[in-house]
């Protein structure tokens, strides 16, 4: 950020940002904000509320505080968001109109200034142009700055150079790019000190306004990351504020949202074994905090083909798939460890470094394995050969007995095996990841990791990522939804211990 003053930096014109983030977040509003809506022909769908008529103003106006409601939702939950420049379509009729004026206009300015006298009409309105730019980098505290930004492009004065023919315009430039020099973020320093080689004026003001709108982007982004600490509490509110405004026109939008909490609750009260493996029919599992992280759980083994979202997590639907995907990549490769140790037994326990060399091979094996041209049969049988191999090597450089064919066939046999849903190694890990990433929803407003469970170290890392992942999104989304949530559970436990 500015290197006078890298810990003021956040200011910039405020107008510029809110349309860089409406146009950067535009992408993710229409993959997120129901892209994913739950069609009425599909299953499960839940009696829905009497129909009410709206108004396309009422529709209108619902649709923009949906968008505004999903990207206050952005900022908060990804902490890598950030605003990119605006680019029109390669090809676009919009982007040929653009393109066709603006040679036009520096076309223009170029020949005013080959006038003899030179005309600087257009060239002074870009000095002022550039002039509130910089000045809209700077914060109250950037008094030096102010004046001397001030001082140098006096438009009055200027305008009085220009009529007597003693304007230089060079002079000007070549304060404004060095001003920019310390202003800007370290990134844009290679952009600065090109702007230094150009020597003709009308290619200088062209570049050093293609350079300002960087430094506009890099202004609204260093103001993101500086307020999003600040943010929570307002964000909250906000979003759930909206939602309330979503739901006033559409009385029906928690539909989805109703039988998500009431399967949990209904799940919870049977007796038997619940999504990790423990009692479920214990009293104290309908407390509505249990409810909600059970609820939460199950949202990392949703079959997103048959079953609607939820509509309070459809914005993160794109999230919860991302970690789905990662607890059945930690839940098979930490199966095919534990049965490598389990089959190999003592000779490899202490070996260092083994371990991770086994895991390495296997998590290559498995990174594309939720891609639609991938085969997990061919791949674990790809690894069982593959491991087959390397501890061969591994037991003969120790002085061990080689693995006999027997051992061999059982082993791959075994890593084979895990591909099948209901394999007793992979429903233990299964239970076990689910285990500690409940133990995790139920322990994170302790900040006290809970203890692993046990064949998990080898992914630990890994899984620690995920739970940190998992608890910050399903959190933030109880303190805006909370207040429906409870609502819901309230009705949906009465009911259940009236016909019990």
């Amino acid at each position: 950020m500015p290197k006078e003053a890298d810990q003021h930096e956040g200011g910039g014109d405020k107008e510029s940002k809110e349309e860089g983030v409406q146009d950067a977040s535009e992408e993710t509003v229409r993959k997120r904000i129901r892209a994913n809506t739950p069609s009425p022909h599909r299953g499960n769908t839940p009696q829905a509320s009497p129909p009410r008529f709206v108004s396309v103003e009422e529709l209108m106006e619902t649709a923009k505080g949906v968008t505004n409601m999903a990207l206050a939702h952005e900022i908060m939950v990804n902490q890598a968001f950030q605003v990119k420049p605006a680019e029109l379509p390669k090809g676009s009729l919009e982007r040929r109109v653009k393109e066709i004026m603006h040679k036009a206009f520096w076309d223009c300015l170029e020949a005013q200034l080959k006038e003899d006298p030179p005309s600087y009409g257009h060239a002074i309105k870009l000095l002022s142009e550039i002039k509130e730019t910089l000045l809209s980098f700077l914060l109250p505290g950037h008094g030096r700055l102010r004046s001397h930004i001030e001082e140098v492009l006096d438009l009055p004065l200027i305008q009085q150079q220009a009529e007597n023919g003693a304007l230089d315009i060079g002079r000007l430039s070549q304060f404004i790019v060095g001003m920019m020099g310390s202003l800007c973020a370290p990134c844009r320093d290679e952009d600065i000190n090109k702007l230094k080689e150009i020597t003709d004026i009308v290619p200088l003001l062209k570049a050093i306004f293609s350079v300002l709108d960087l430094m506009k982007v890099d202004m609204a982004n260093f103001a993101l990351s500086s307020i999003r600490p600040h943010l929570m509490q307002q964000s909250v509110e906000y979003e759930r504020n909206k939602f309330q405004e979503f739901l006033d026109k559409q009385p029906n939008a928690l539909d989805y949202t109703k039988k998500w909490l009431e399967d949990t609750v209904k799940c919870l009260s049977e007796p038997g074994i619940d999504s990790v493996g423990a009692a479920s029919c214990d009293p104290s599992s309908l407390l509505p905090l249990n409810v909600h992280n059970h609820a939460y759980l199950r949202l990392l083994r949703w079959d997103h083909e048959s079953d609607p979202f939820p509509e309070t997590v459809l914005m993160d639907q794109v999230r919860f798939q991302e970690m789905q995907q990662e607890v059945d990549r930690l839940v098979l490769l930490s199966s095919v460890l534990l049965i490598i140790y389990t089959t190999t037994g003592e000779a490899i326990s202490g070996l260092p470094g083994l371990m991770e060399m086994l895991k390495n091979t296997v998590s290559i094996m498995l990174a594309d394995m939720h891609t639609p041209s991938f085969s997990v049969q061919e791949a674990l049988a790809t690894i069982g050969e593959k491991l087959c191999v390397e501890l061969g090597q591994c037991l003969s450089q120790h002085g061990y007995s080689p693995f006999s064919a027997d051992r061999r066939h059982t082993l791959k046999g075994q890593i084979s095996a895990t591909i099948q849903p209901d394999n007793t190694v992979r429903k233990l890990m299964e239970s076990r990841v689910q285990t500690y990433l409940l133990a995790s929803l139920e322990s994170s407003q302790h900040k006290t990791p809970p203890p692993l469970p046990g064949g998990l170290a080898p992914v630990s890392r890994e899984l620690k990522e995920l739970a940190v992942r998992f608890s910050r999104l399903v959190n933030f989304n109880k303190l805006v939804f909370s207040p429906f949530y409870q609502k819901i559970l309230r009705k949906s436990v009465r009911t259940l211990h009236q016909f019990s």
